[in-house]
């Protein structure tokens, strides 16, 4: 489950120049047919603030809402300190939903609400992954805690902070990345090796991947950095958009079913081995043609 902040209050964005669109109201006074020439026609001052009026109303009628973005929020990832030393054979013995992986000197440990997965190490640090939202990072680390006391550790919750936030959204439009990395210098754009465009910010701290379709991926340290930094970008990629394609929008619209769970596990699974096909079979083509040159 993702969580969406556009719903909690957050304002939606502008386009670049901070004003909202507004379509005047041209036919809004009454005509007044003039008789003579000579005889000016009189307009009273209550009629002509009943046009006003009317003028304001139905230009706040006629006002042209722009589509909103909403920011979803993937995974928080918080960690902390219980203030003891832990015995990882013992909990792996003892505990429930838990994995010990000696190699790495750690235990992971699963919740199911909320659904997060924590990585314990022997000197008490432990890091938890996978939630949703602050509140509810906060939450899974407090029952984390709990789970090892009530194993026998004299646990203690401290240094508990937010590490790192992961966000995504999607423009209502394409961006033309090539121009927009040629613009600004922040711009980090390798499509040999990645994609999407790296942009990092300094204030707030923060990293982006913006991609062609429109969709950015932001990594920050709180949520309200995650928002402030999309906010910042927004009118710079907002200069550089273009019209989606139609493929675009049916891989969007899948996108977004797949985030609903309307499209069922067994169509998935079809979907993906068909694209791991056809990039077997591109390889293999490549690797045809690069031997039938080389003899």
């Amino acid at each position: 489950m993702a969580t969406v902040i556009q719903k909690n209050g957050i304002k939606p964005l502008s386009n670049g120049n901070g004003l909202v669109h507004q379509v005047q109201n041209i036919n809004g006074f009454e005509q007044v047919q003039v008789v003579n020439d000579e005889v000016k026609p009189q307009i009273d001052e209550g009629s002509e603030e009943q046009c006003e009026t009317k003028n304001e109303q139905c230009e706040t009628e006629q006002t042209i809402e722009e589509p909103e973005i909403d920011i979803v929020i993937n995974n928080v990832v918080c960690s902390f300190s219980v203030r003891c030393h832990l015995n990882l054979r013992e909990i792996a013995l003892s505990g429930a939903n838990v994995e010990y992986r000696k190699e790495n000197g750690m235990v992971t440990m699963k919740l199911r609400r909320p659904y997060t997965t924590a990585s314990i190490w022997s000197s008490g640090k432990i890091t938890c992954t996978g939630a949703t939202s602050e509140i509810a990072a906060k939450q899974a680390a407090r029952r984390f805690a709990r789970c090892l006391q009530k194993l026998g550790f004299n646990t203690r919750f401290n240094n508990y902070r937010v590490v790192n936030v992961l966000g995504t959204c999607s423009m209502p439009f394409s961006i033309k990345i090539s121009s927009f990395s040629e613009r600004h210098r922040e711009a980090d754009y390798e499509p040999e090796l990645h994609p999407g465009v790296t942009y990092k910010l300094k204030s707030p701290k923060a990293t982006l991947k913006i991609f062609s379709t429109g969709s950015v991926t932001v990594t920050a340290p709180s949520v309200a950095d995650v928002q402030a930094a999309i906010e910042y970008i927004f009118p710079l990629v907002y200069e550089f958009r273009k019209e989606r394609t139609k493929e675009e929008k049916e891989a969007l619209a899948k996108k977004k079913l797949k985030q609903l769970g309307e499209i069922p596990w067994t169509e998935e699974i079809e979907v993906e081995e068909t694209e791991n096909m056809t990039t077997t079979c591109a390889s293999n083509n490549v690797a045809e043609e690069s031997s039938e040159t080389w003899d």
